[in-house]
């Protein structure tokens, strides 16, 4: 996210552009007796530094200024987002001591799904061998906190003991190569978290808050595809195809929804940010890490960061970087951790757990 303007299309006559949503408060919650098992991540194997994306005429100088992104992942020619949510799965159950039949429920947050249909999560469990129901989310950037507290509320009302919940996108296959601005801020991932229920945490998830401000959605925007703009010859050579993003408002609006939707789960879990052990963002934007935190007063060494390394990969951004901070001893038992997913939709999610 950038503060350069690349126009979207309003959807719907309801909903006019403007500079900054009508805010709204999300829906509050707590559910106990749930816990983050293990977690796993996968990252292509193609790495695109922005040297490399000079090439197409990109700033490097001006997208790590910018964005602090040095550097992206790439995925092959014949990998599907259901590929890298393999992977991830697979290191994460491998990390929890599961097998495909522990698992009750799927769920898969993704806005690059392999298909319109069938779900990319289904996939995802015919290739594990699981016998559990699976579904996608789309929330965009925001998808995997939308899918743990999806299957922590499964897991609460009784229905599940073991939810696989995966973040996954292709974001190189959604932007365009021509767009300079925007192209270099994207990369390709998956990250998997094993959520299962235990009644010795009765803790679990402290506080959290799911919300959405719709009438931003023309910020962020994959205009033709769907039912309102058919994909034509037209549309693919006007480039509608590819995502665009108001980017200076995208930034501000983010900031906001971070700062209030992060206080108001600390008040309602009667927390001090001070207190908190680890914080992991939406990895979009190093200058709306870097704002948001310092509107919190949290300490820049508990924040965990890494887009310098991947970019923005969407729903797959706060999975990866968990499993980064828990594989980095980053993370204990006992630990507070704040995680916070903001996007399109406009959609966003923040929880407060006791690791």
């Amino acid at each position: 996210m950038t503060e350069s303007t690349s126009p979207a299309p309003t959807d719907s006559p309801e909903c006019e552009t403007r500079e900054s949503p009508i805010p709204t408060r999300g829906r509050m919650g707590k559910i106990a007796s749930v816990r983050i098992a293990a977690t796993g991540s996968y990252v292509p194997e193609r790495i695109v530094t922005n040297e490399d994306l000079a090439a197409l005429g990109c700033d490097s100088e001006w997208i790590v200024r910018r964005t602090g992104i040095h550097e992206r992942r790439r995925a092959a020619d014949d990998q599907a987002t259901s590929d890298l949510c393999y992977e991830a799965s697979v290191r994460c159950m491998a990390q929890a001591g599961v097998t495909a039949d522990d698992i009750d429920l799927i769920i898969v947050a993704t806005i690059t799904p392999d298909h319109p249909t069938p779900s990319t999560a289904c996939h995802l469990q015919r290739r594990l061998g699981a016998t559990a129901p699976a579904m996608d989310v789309n929330a965009a950037c925001a998808g995997f906190m939308y899918g743990l507290i999806t299957a922590s509320q499964f897991i609460a009302a009784g229905n599940s003991k073991c939810v696989l919940v995966v973040g996954a996108d292709l974001m190189s296959r959604t932007v365009d190569p021509d767009d300079k601005k925007t192209y270099p801020l994207f990369g390709d991932a998956a990250g998997a978290a094993l959520l299962v229920a235990d009644e010795s945490n009765p803790q679990g998830i402290l506080s959290y808050q799911v919300g959405s401000e719709g009438c931003g959605g023309d910020m962020l925007c994959i205009p033709a595809g769907g039912t309102r703009t058919a994909l034509t010859p037209q549309t693919i050579a006007e480039g509608l195809q590819y995502l665009t993003m108001d980017g200076r408002n995208v930034f501000k609006w983010a900031v906001r929804v971070f700062d209030e939707s992060a206080k108001d789960v600390l008040a309602d879990a009667g927390i001090d940010s001070k207190d908190l052990d680890m914080v992991i963002l939406h990895q979009a934007n190093q200058r709306i890490i870097d704002s948001a935190v310092s509107d919190l007063d949290v300490a820049p060494e508990k924040v965990f960061v890494n887009l310098n390394r991947y970019g923005n990969t969407s729903g797959a951004s706060i999975p990866l970087a968990l499993d980064e901070a828990v594989r980095g001893g980053r993370i204990k038992s006992g630990d507070l951790v704040l995680l916070c997913g903001f996007g399109a939709g406009l959609a966003w999610g923040t929880a407060l757990m006791r690791w």
